[in-house]
């Protein structure tokens, strides 16, 4: 008799439930239904077509086989070039490691980085994906909680009431809360962790989408942080996994030996693409002033419905809003307002297992028009709902 091999308990993670919503805005748009979608984190336009020129050349020209496994030069010229046009910081283009989207930047950081069993502080609520990753790689991810009194972000009082850790994961602005961490508080963070011998992990995808001023990175303050970025969200690049990261000179090494085992090496084309996109800026920064005048467009109508508790939208492009008036089950509420009013969003459950059911996460990345006609649909459902 045969026996069943067995599956690894590491495999053993919770779904993303914004798939799942998805799915279902799917069935309903198969029956006729329109969606307006706010559950995906995905721009709503596609890559700069300057850029996709450039990635056709690149094919017709036959440039499809392999890079060095940290990425071809001339992106990581460029790519340390935008630190002293933005951050005014000289960075060595050696340090940047390019990689295949930020998915595979934060296994390798924490991979290179952390020992089985290692505690590593990451913000809830946040991505679930940090926690999930370093779950199945051995980690020991410590949820620590941001709320409305710290601007949903970490504090250096969050480092101090956490024993026995080996690293500090921050997103700015983050998923979902759009919060960023200012200059001041980034600075006391770096330095905290520097003085305690922690590894500062800064997550910086949704970097040049903020709407006041802009972010600050990590690197200004540690020059020992890993900074973790991705040509998803500003270039409009989510499917040609694509992203970067900027790492101590003694960790180079230990990254590019991971990387030639793991991947090989970055997609060739979507580096090529990638390069191309810094030329297209000024197109780039008019897509974030859409989604500005978009988080306007949809705070006003929640505001209008009596939502009152919002995360500060600072940058990317989300709104996290506490629903507790409306609903005490926020993934019930999502199914009842896809069907009820069209309007697709998703759980903070995703985002915070523990406060999640009171929360519900929209995407602004879509149209204005849509935003305006969501804005519409939630002024006419939303007030029938409340408790």
């Amino acid at each position: 008799m045969a026996i069943t091999p067995k599956i690894s308990s590491r495999s053993d993670v919770p779904p993303f439930r914004v798939m799942d919503v998805m799915a279902d805005a799917a069935r309903l748009e198969a029956q006729g239904r329109h969606i307006i979608h706010m559950e995906v984190g995905e721009p709503g336009l596609p890559t700069p077509e300057e850029a996709l020129a450039r990635g056709r050349a690149a094919m017709e020209a036959g440039d499809t086989g392999y890079t060095l496994a940290l990425g071809r030069d001339s992106l990581r010229e460029r790519i340390a070039r935008q630190y002293g046009e933005v951050y005014r910081l000289d960075i060595a283009p050696a340090r940047i490691i390019i990689t295949t989207g930020s998915s595979a930047a934060f296994t390798l950081a924490f991979l290179a980085c952390f020992d089985e069993g290692d505690q590593v502080a990451i913000s809830r609520p946040g991505y679930p994906a940090y926690g999930r990753i370093m779950k199945a790689l051995g980690l020991a991810p410590l949820d620590i909680y941001t709320g409305p009194n710290t601007g949903f972000q970490p504090t250096e009082a969050h480092l101090a009431d956490a024993d026995d850790l080996a690293g500090l994961l921050v997103a700015s602005p983050s998923n979902p809360t759009g919060s960023v961490i200012h200059p001041d508080r980034m600075a006391v963070l770096g330095q905290a962790c520097a003085e305690r011998g922690i590894r500062l992990i800064s997550d910086e995808i949704y970097h040049r989408m903020t709407f006041d001023a802009p972010a600050a990175t990590a690197l200004a303050v540690n020059d020992d942080a890993v900074i973790i970025n991705s040509f998803s969200k500003y270039y409009c690049m989510t499917g040609w996994r694509i992203g970067w990261m900027v790492v101590p000179e003694n960790l180079v090494r230990p990254i590019e030996r991971l990387t030639q085992n793991f991947f090989i090496s970055p997609p060739t084309i979507s580096q090529v693409v990638a390069e191309a996109t810094f030329d297209c800026e000024d197109v780039l920064d008019d897509r974030v002033a859409i989604y500005a005048a978009n988080r306007d467009i949809i705070m006003s109508a929640l505001a209008d419905c009596g939502v009152e508790n919002i995360a500060p939208a600072d940058g990317a492009f989300y709104l996290y809003a506490d629903m507790s008036a409306f609903t005490a089950d926020s993934q019930q509420f999502c199914t009842d307002m896809l069907e009820g009013a069209g309007v697709a969003a998703v759980t903070g459950l995703d985002f915070d297992e523990r406060d999640g059911h009171r929360f519900v996460r929209f995407s602004l990345a879509g149209s204005t028009a849509d935003m305006e006609e969501a804005a519409r649909r939630l002024r006419a459902w939303l007030p029938g709902q409340r408790l």
